[in-house]
This record gives structure tokens, C-alpha cells and sequence, in this order.
């Protein structure tokens, strides 16, 4: 059988990932992460990781702030070398194509080299919606963003739009809220998808004007973006703007094994199908993060999926 060149190879470095590669280098594992970007996913973005276990505000008797939780980037980036000081190791390479050889997966990378493991985890994540209106690509970057911790400063003191009602719209609305003159939440539906309590901060926010029913058709301007066009019961209006954020869900980052010669189980999003020890319908290759089908989409939730995740990994190795 050709040698191999990890126990396990891990796709992806966010929380799954990262942790996942914590307990497979634990299990005595050789693992090898990989990861295109920045290590941290998604969860690197975060401003203030509240909602982590461990990770919260604390204050003294009289009030004052003596803690304040850690941003995402920070909590990941002692994710990684936690998994480093138990052996484990990071590649800043993009993964082109997935394919099986008999007993050994072939991580197939963008400049040519296979790397060969006997098993795979699968944490790509997913990648944020777009709106599908005019405007949106062509002022992608330039107005339009997709990341409030990203490009927050660039409009201090300016009008912000931000569209959607999930957790990730509230958030990047209450970070932008300390920045713009003003902050306008948009959201298509009566009603808010994000966790009440999220929601609720929204609410109480009073640099926050939050609009239902309010549908973004059309982000317009010249040299750079300028009004936004909308439908509200009914009626089209066009509004100044300087700058639109997009929260409008996810799409999971599963090309590698539905595009090429290696094709999992996905559910009707495409997302991938696991057992509950994170197995996928290919043996040897397992899948944990937000990438996964049925997740509920947490820093927490990805970390315990990568877990989970490696011990089987381990456990299929071993066998």
C-alpha cells in the first residue's frame, strides 16, 4: 500500500477543525490540517464571543467591567496552538479535488502535490448568500460587505444598511451601531430568526431602526455606492445609503465530495450527511461544522462535532 502522509487529514480550520485537530493529535494521530484562508474560519470574525462557555463579562462588586469576553479571533487562534503542542500540523494550501484510492484518500492541492491519509474530516464550513440583486457584485467591496468586524471602520459615522434576521445580522447590526450615524436593519420577514435573546438587544438598541417586511431590490450608485432601492407593503422606495452589510444565511462548502469523482450523501442544501459519530455515507471520511447537515450553527457546537469527529477518526484508523 503507497505510504501515506497523515493518519488524518483534516480540511478546514475553523472551530471544527481546530479541534479536531487537538483529539486526533491527542489520539496520537499524525494529523494535518488544512486551510486555504487564515485559521479561524468564520469564528475568527467574531467581535465579542459571548455565548462560549467560559468566555463571558465579568464584574466586580461595584459594577465595573474587570473581563470582557474574547473576540473569535483570539479564541482561535489558542485553538491552534493548543493543537500544535500536541503535535498536530497546519497547511496554508487550498484542497482542489478529493478522491479515494483504495484504502488512502488523495488531497489533491491547487499547485499539483497529493497528500494521502487513511482518513479525512471534512470542516469546510460555509460561505455566505448573496442577495442576487443589481448593484450587489458590482459594488462588492466598494460598499457591499459581507463582514461587519471586516469593514466596520471603513464607514464611521456613516448610514449603514444591514440586511437579514439572523443571529449573524443582529450581531454585525449591534457592532456597526458603535460605528454609523445610523444603522438600518432590513429584514424580509415579520418576525426575527435569530435566538430571542439576540433579537431582543436589536430591540432595545436605540442607534438601531429595525424595518420588517423591508426587501433590498436594487443597491445603486456611481464611484462608489450611493442609495439603495426597496419594496415595503407594497410600495418601492429608493434610500441614501453608504454603505449595505448582507447576513442573509449560509451555503455549505461541500464541493469536494459532490462536484468531483468522490460523492457523498448531501441533504437537499448540500449539505453533508453524517451518522452521529460525525461519519459520512464514504467510509473513512467524517464531516463535522457547519458543513454538516442538521448542525446547529455555533462556535460550541462546531468544536464538539470536531471532537467527536476525530475520536472516530481514531477509532477507523485503529480498526
Amino acid at each position: 500500500m503507497p505510504e501515506a502522509d497523515a493518519d488524518l487529514i483534516i480540511i478546514g480550520a475553523g472551530p471544527a477543525g481546530l479541534t479536531a485537530a487537538q483529539y486526533g493529535a491527542r489520539a496520537n494521530l499524525r494529523v494535518l490540517a488544512i486551510e486555504q484562508l487564515a485559521p479561524g474560519g468564520q469564528a475568527a470574525l467574531i467581535d465579542e464571543l459571548e455565548n462560549y462557555p467560559g468566555n463571558v463579562e465579568a464584574r466586580d462588586g461595584n459594577g465595573n467591567v474587570i473581563a470582557k469576553p474574547r473576540t473569535g479571533f483570539e479564541l482561535t487562534q489558542d485553538m491552534r496552538r493548543q493543537a500544535e503542542a500536541f503535535g498536530a500540523s497546519f497547511a496554508g494550501e487550498t484542497v482542489a479535488e478529493l478522491k479515494k484510492e483504495g484504502a488512502l484518500f488523495a488531497a489533491l492541492l491547487a499547485d499539483g502535490r497529493e497528500l494521502k491519509a487513511p482518513a479525512v474530516i471534512l470542516a469546510t464550513g460555509a460561505a455566505h448568500r448573496k442577495l442576487g440583486v443589481p448593484g450587489e457584485d458590482e459594488f462588492s467591496g466598494r460598499g457591499v460587505s459581507y463582514c461587519a468586524t471586516c469593514d466596520g471602520a471603513f464607514f464611521k459615522g456613516k448610514k449603514i444598511f444591514v440586511v437579514g434576521g439572523g443571529d449573524a445580522a443582529c450581531d454585525g447590526a449591534q457592532y456597526l451601531s458603535r460605528i454609523g450615524s445610523q444603522v438600518i436593519l432590513a429584514l424580509r420577514r415579520d418576525r426575527f430568526r435569530a435566538q430571542p435573546a439576540v433579537a431582543d438587544r436589536v430591540l432595545r438598541n436605540p442607534s438601531i431602526e429595525v424595518r420588517f417586511g423591508a426587501v433590498v431590490t436594487e443597491i445603486r450608485g456611481g464611484q462608489k455606492l450611493g442609495s439603495v432601492a426597496l419594496e415595503q407593503g407594497g410600495k418601492a422606495s429608493e434610500e441614501s445609503a453608504d454603505a449595505v452589510f448582507v447576513f442573509v444565511g449560509m451555503a455549505p462548502r461541500s464541493g469536494l465530495v459532490s462536484q468531483g469523482a468522490l460523492k457523498a450523501e448531501l441533504d437537499g442544501e448540500g449539505y453533508v450527511v453524517t451518522d452521529q459519530k460525525m461519519a459520512s455515507s464514504i467510509p473513512g471520511l467524517f464531516a463535522a461544522g457547519d458543513v454538516r447537515s442538521g448542525a446547529f450553527r455555533q462556535v460550541v457546537v462546531a468544536a464538539g462535532e470536531g471532537a467527536v469527529a476525530a475520536h472516530s477518526a481514531a477509532e477507523y484508523v485503529g480498526a
